[in-house]
């Protein structure tokens, strides 16, 4: 067995970003590694997940997450494989899921972390397909948009590791229209030809409402909100009675230094008896075994396809993160951070 390494290198967030995070906000620096105590298991991360969330983390405000602390190593999702062990529970060569990502060696409690199976799918699918982003997309359209068969249904942000997982879901279960929007033309190209959306369009190429408006003419059911602003206030106005919200994430307006206006037509919720709500994955632990049953056939049979936009280097790490900012991800961002 090779020699461990005495240091990791993690990054830091060494300031508070004001609007878009810059590089100087962050700090790639060494930690020193020790082997792993009793109850810890020292993991070599090969993949590490970038988020929209993480944005909210980096302001110093009480939220349902914690935010990142200055000058610490931040965190994610990351899975990898364990080269040390003191807990019975794990061996040298598992591969395991674990919430220390950032870093390209972590020293994680273990139970933390949680054995993943590499034969099932690569290791990479447990930060998307089948992992967080995966659950919220199968929670949020099932669950909290109580989605059923022949709803018509509008994803924001459908190329994304959520959205893209959304329509497919909402396709297979039957409903009678899936329409997303994204923020490029091969984006948008793969949303239908891919994915098999009924209709997507480009965001950028004209008014949002309008857009919508054309490619669902019978109105939606269902909207999936991973954008905020103008997509909702579009969805809004062209839900059908007893329309559902899930409102997932608001990445339109995560880095605004003042506060986004609210939709324009908020009366229109009282006479279609509209019902909005947020959602935090966490919520939905419970159905996580039926949830991989359900997406590892899907993806099986090539019913449901996905895609991951691989970063290599983990001191290219803020650049995936300020990628997934801009939306310069398909499918799900990943760090390998050990090239």
């Amino acid at each position: 067995m090779s020699a461990l390494p005495s240091a990791a290198r993690a990054w830091h967030l060494v300031a508070r970003p004001h609007g878009w995070p810059e590089h100087s906000d962050f700090e790639l620096r060494e930690v020193p590694l020790a082997a792993p105590a009793e109850g810890r298991i020292l993991v070599k991360n090969l993949h590490f997940s970038v988020d929209p969330y993480m944005r909210g983390r980096m302001n110093d405000v009480k939220s349902y997450i914690p935010p990142f602390q200055l000058d610490q190593p931040m965190d994610g999702g990351a899975v990898g494989e364990v080269v040390a062990s003191n807990d019975p529970a794990f061996a040298v060569g598992d591969h395991v899921l674990h919430g220390l990502g950032w870093r390209d060696y972590a020293d994680v409690p273990a139970k933390h972390a949680k054995k993943v199976d590499a034969s099932l799918a690569p290791l990479s699918a447990y930060l998307g397909v089948l992992g967080m982003p995966g659950l919220t997309a199968y929670a949020g359209l099932l669950e909290v948009a109580s989605f059923k068969e022949g709803d018509a249904v509008f994803v924001s942000g459908a190329a994304g590791a959520v959205g893209s997982q959304v329509g497919q879901i909402a396709r297979i279960k039957g409903a009678s229209r899936v329409i997303g929007s994204a923020g490029s033309d091969d984006k948008v190209k793969r949303l239908v030809e891919e994915y098999g959306f009924d209709a997507a369009f480009n965001y950028k190429k004209g008014p949002v409402a309008q857009q919508l408006k054309e490619a669902a003419p019978d109105g939606i059911d269902v909207y999936f909100d991973n954008v905020g602003g103008d997509h909702l206030e579009a969805a809004i106005s062209r839900l059908n009675v007893h329309g559902r919200v899930t409102i997932c994430g608001m990445i339109a307006g995560y880095n605004d230094t003042e506060p986004t206006p609210g939709p324009r037509n908020m009366a229109m919720i009282i006479g279609k008896r509209l019902r909005l709500q947020g959602m935090l994955v966490a919520d939905h632990n419970d159905l996580q075994p039926q949830f991989v049953q359900d997406v590892a056939s899907w993806i099986a049979s090539g019913e449901l396809k996905y895609d991951e936009t691989v970063v290599e280097g983990i001191e290219n790490g803020v650049d995936a993160f300020l990628g997934v900012l801009r939306g310069a991800n398909t499918g799900k961002m990943v760090v390998n951070p050990t090239r």
